[in-house]
């Protein structure tokens, strides 16, 4: 064992004789964690390599000793920021609340999402809340989406990279996969067909951006959700069109 490393386990073993009962409970619950099965895969070593994969993971199952929920996006941006910089990268968050970027990577400002819903599908990714619609025209008129659309062309301006973390399994046997979405494939839109929907009860009226390949395959779609929240969901996106950065897979025995 290194000397270091010899150094480090005999402090903590000191400090572990001061915990409480409590605390030595929630210690061993974490160690129980680390030692079950688990398997990370390294697909992309664009700024991820075999250290912060293995970090990464770990501070999952960390969250998953005390929650059987998702990793929420919050922890997400929390997580990475902290493993890139153990690990090398300078990296830093964005103030909260900024509409473009969420961190910023050895000076490349990326865009954050995740993905846990129920119905989530390996192949398709949805991201329900892509951006918010809360300003500009838009009621009854089919005209009204190509405004929107040019909202969303504009706030793909704010970063280069889009990074999205997907659970596509959840407890007891948790499954993670980081995805990268090229910007150019979001670009694309710009030439999408626009398809407002007449027909809904709703105003202003929902409507689509169909984005398809020469061939007429469908890429995704633009979904203008005119609900409460005035939101874009981006939806049906081929993950083949994607690129797989990581995956992280582990079990968590249940209490």
């Amino acid at each position: 064992m290194p000397e270091v490393g010899k150094a480090k386990i005999e402090e903590l073993t000191r400090k572990i004789s001061a915990l409480s009962k409590g605390q030595l409970a929630w210690l061993e619950r974490a160690i129980k964690v680390y030692e079950g099965p688990y398997q990370y895969k390294l697909y992309n070593k664009d700024f991820l390599n075999e250290t912060s994969l293995q970090d990464f993971g770990d501070a999952m199952r960390i969250h998953h000793c005390f929650s059987a929920e998702p990793f929420t996006k919050d922890k997400f941006e929390f997580v990475l920021e902290h493993v890139l910089k153990t690990n090398g990268h300078q990296a830093k968050l964005a103030p909260k609340g900024n509409r473009g970027h969420d961190i910023v990577i050895d000076g490349t400002k990326v865009s954050l999402k995740t993905q846990a819903d129920k119905n989530i599908k390996a192949d398709k990714i949805w991201i329900s809340k892509f951006m918010e619609l809360g300003k500009g025209q838009w009621g009854d008129d089919p005209k009204d989406l190509e405004g929107l659309r040019g909202m969303f062309l504009g706030h793909l301006k704010g970063y280069q990279r889009i990074l999205i973390l997907r659970a596509l399994k959840k407890a007891p046997e948790w499954f993670y996969e980081l995805v990268e979405i090229p910007n150019d494939i979001l670009i694309a839109a710009a030439q999408g067909t626009l398809e407002m929907m007449g027909g809904s009860r709703q105003f202003p009226k929902p409507g689509y951006c169909h984005v398809k390949s020469p061939k007429g395959q469908t890429i995704y779609e633009l979904y203008f959700d005119a609900g409460g929240e005035r939101k874009l969901q981006v939806k049906n996106l081929l993950k083949s069109q994607c690129v797989l950065h990581a995956t992280w897979g582990f079990f968590i025995q249940p209490e």
